[in-house]
């Protein structure tokens, strides 16, 4: 073999050494977002529900209304309280003294004898809450299904598992397809509680997600419920009527709120300004809910009792409407056309129910 020869083979020996290489060191599986964990197509989807240790998050879709995701967040029961056992002497976690005594003597019983306290049982935990989603549900539910990673990691041994923290996790992501339920073990590695998520799947194949799918479930009631009271803006509106008892007034609004702030009049007096009720209104546009009770739910103590309704309309059609009333235990809350539930409000606002009886009475 010539010289030539030689080189041409000890060329073709070094190609064939780092394509070698290129292939060992590649992902185990496709490329960072070509990864499928389950594939599975968003008509197909049921349910979407996340587990920790003390709350769990669901994700599902009106049966009439395919647009809309409904958000339902839930509290789990607490833990059982520790029973004393002989193993710690039957003395029970408040110490000798918790609820523990002799028996006998003057009550007749046996004299040495101890008596362990009855464990106080915790209250059950608050019906869960359906709230509407909003676009950012909507957009997680689309990014489930098919269920995707940025990178699939294969199986792993006990050991590093546990560095991922996917030992024992309470953390699960469960997605119902056609009535059969697929569940995966939910983790963020050690010290690193909002970094991107690793997700084990039934069959022992890990998988890194993307970094927001845990943090978004893990915030849900903030990040994933729609808060807002109307669908409509201030300018889609050219009157409302406000109700309070058997008083009633409607009033015009005029002008463009991008430009100038709008302008109301009483529609009796369309071209005499009334700055009382625009700031009236200002204020119950403004509103600010702290907590939506939930679909088909009631505040506490029963149905609130309405104390004023705004109605808005563009010409003939009803936009929408905002009712404000007050609980039996005193707080006030808040319903739209949209909200579909009663939402809390803040303290302070009693004024507006008291200045609801001039603005609809005119007096």
């Amino acid at each position: 073999m010539n010289v030539r020869g030689v080189t041409l083979q000890a060329g073709l020996a070094v190609v064939g050494l780092v394509a070698a290489f290129l292939v060992w060191q590649r992902e185990p599986e496709g490329t960072p977002g070509e990864v499928t964990v389950l594939d599975v197509s968003k008509r197909s989807l049921q349910r979407v529900r996340y587990d920790d240790a003390t709350r769990f998050v669901e994700l599902y879709r009106d049966a009439n209304d395919e647009d809309t995701v409904w958000v339902r967040l839930g509290d789990k029961p607490p833990p059982p309280p520790p029973v004393a056992s002989a193993a710690d002497g039957g003395v029970p976690a408040g110490g000798a003294d918790a609820g523990v005594g002799p028996v006998g003597g003057t009550d007749g019983g046996t004299p040495g004898a101890v008596a362990t306290a009855t464990p106080v049982v915790p209250p059950p935990p608050p019906p869960p809450r359906e709230l509407r989603g909003n676009e950012t549900a909507k957009t997680l539910w689309g990014r489930l299904a098919p269920l995707k990673a940025s990178r699939a990691l294969g199986e792993m041994d006990a050991k590093k598992l546990e560095e991922l923290g996917l030992t024992n996790s309470p953390r699960k992501l469960t997605l119902t397809v056609e009535g059969k339920e697929q569940t995966f073990t939910l983790a963020s590695s050690t010290g690193n509680a909002w970094g991107p998520p690793y997700l084990l799947r039934p069959d022992g194949r890990v998988f890194l997600l993307g970094p927001t799918i845990l943090p978004e479930l893990d915030g849900a009631s903030s990040r994933l419920v729609d808060r807002r009271l109307h669908t409509f803006e201030l300018g889609d509106f050219d009157s409302f009527t406000v109700t309070q008892g058997k008083s009633s007034r409607t009033f015009v609004v005029s002008g463009k709120p991008q430009q100038a702030p709008i302008t109301v009049a009483p529609q009796s007096a369309p071209d005499k300004p009334d700055e009382f009720v625009r700031n009236w209104h200002d204020r119950v546009w403004r509103l600010v809910p702290l907590e939506f009770i939930g679909r088909g739910a009631e505040p506490p103590g029963g149905a609130p009792e309405e104390l004023f309704r705004v109605e808005y309309k563009k010409g003939d059609k009803v936009q929408g409407h905002v009712t404000v009333a007050r609980g039996a235990r005193g707080d006030l809350y808040l319903r739209t056309e949209h909200s579909e539930s009663w939402a809390k409000l803040q303290a302070g606002v009693d004024t507006l129910a008291s200045e609801a009886v001039k603005v609809a009475s005119g007096t």
